[in-house]
């Protein structure tokens, strides 16, 4: 195993790792250890460049530690890549590689599962780090994520319903879901059990299909969707969807959504504030997955009840900072941002009193 250390502006560590022996090459990304050690999950994907693959474990590590601080939780920011294509190949090798650089680190970054990777491939990763969380229930972990990052992000929706139309109210609402995996079902699936009536698409025809016969939802071409009538737009699929380019278009109230990094530039929060658009910001909403692998590696262990009451406290997070943008006259984004900075800055004055 070869191990780079790269020296990146505002990360406390950046690891290139190569195992050509095994055809492993991966990277980890510390971004700050400040309030706990890093937490965040491992992805898979089939990379066109090395630097493709370090922009994105690097802005990934960023955005985890702004959700973490602003979710309230004991943890920093970190990300993990493998350069591969899950779909065929995802090697024990490549894993168990992976595995031993999170070892390597000591403890300053604890990762779970991402796009590529499932609660299996952590549990096969567990025999060589113990530095993982988000096992399976049988194996006395938290499981899957999704049904609590999607509890996250609908009990956000009714905030912002309250804030931008006057009343939380699900029922008779339209929803807009981009992205039907695992997150956006789970999400269009509550929403229409409240009344909601939800359209969806996703580039995988079989998913889009598939939550249509299941919850009968319609269903519109990927192209499209970000562009329908509705009363809240719900980015679930990958990011930078939400543009300079996208957002004259958007039919939208309320854009809220599970999708990380859903801005592609700072300064598209503005520009949908111009528009009388209300931003929830992803950081803040999508955390319900994080929290409930943070109560995993709890002394106490998993409880799936204290998970549920952490992640619905999320609408109260989201609440605080819509009042703050109020207040402030700046974007929900902003106002996440500052919050979160504010509990880290908080730490760092603590730890140095």
């Amino acid at each position: 195993m070869r191990i780079q250390n790269l020296v990146v502006d505002g990360y406390e560590r950046v690891v290139r790792a190569e195992d050509p022996a095994r055809g492993f090459l991966g990277f980890v990304a510390v971004h700050d250890t400040t309030l706990g050690p890093a937490l965040g999950g491992l992805r898979m994907w089939p990379y066109a460049h090395e630097r493709e693959a370090l922009a994105d474990v690097l802005r990934l590590a960023e955005a985890m530690t702004w959700k973490a601080a602003a979710a309230g939780l004991p943890l920093g920011g970190g990300k993990a890549v493998i350069v591969a294509d899950s779909r065929n190949g995802k090697t024990r090798e490549r894993l168990a590689a992976m595995a031993e650089v999170v070892e390597m680190l000591g403890g300053a970054y604890i990762t779970a599962e991402d796009v590529g990777i499932n609660a299996e491939d952590l549990t096969l990763m567990r025999a060589h780090t113990s530095h993982v969380t988000g096992l399976p229930r049988e194996d006395g972990g938290s499981g899957d994520p999704a049904p609590f990052t999607a509890l996250g992000v609908f009990e956000s929706i009714k905030v912002c319903l309250a804030e931008a139309l006057g009343n939380a109210a699900i029922k008779g609402r339209r929803f807009a879901i981009q992205g039907l995996g695992n997150v956006g079902t789970q999400l269009a699936r509550r929403l229409v059990e409240a009344g909601g009536n939800v359209v969806g698409a996703d580039v995988c025809a079989e998913k889009a299909a598939a939550a249509a016969k299941a919850l009968g939802i319609a269903v519109v071409d990927p192209g499209e969707i970000l562009y329908e009538q509705c009363d809240v737009l719900a980015p679930c699929a990958l990011g930078a969807v939400i543009s300079e380019k996208s957002i004259p278009r958007l039919r939208a109230a309320v854009v809220a959504g599970a999708a990380n990094n859903q801005l592609a530039e700072t300064r598209d929060a503005a520009r949908l504030k111009d528009r009388g658009i209300l931003y929830a910001p992803d950081f803040v909403i999508n955390a319900g997955g994080l929290i409930n692998i943070a109560v995993e590696i709890e002394p106490a262990g998993y409880r799936e009840e204290e998970a549920v009451r952490r992640v619905t406290a999320i609408a109260e997070t989201l609440g605080q900072v819509l009042a703050r943008a109020r207040e402030t006259g700046t974007t929900p984004d902003r106002a996440a941002l500052a919050l979160a900075e504010e509990r880290i800055g908080q730490m760092r004055a603590a730890n140095h009193a």
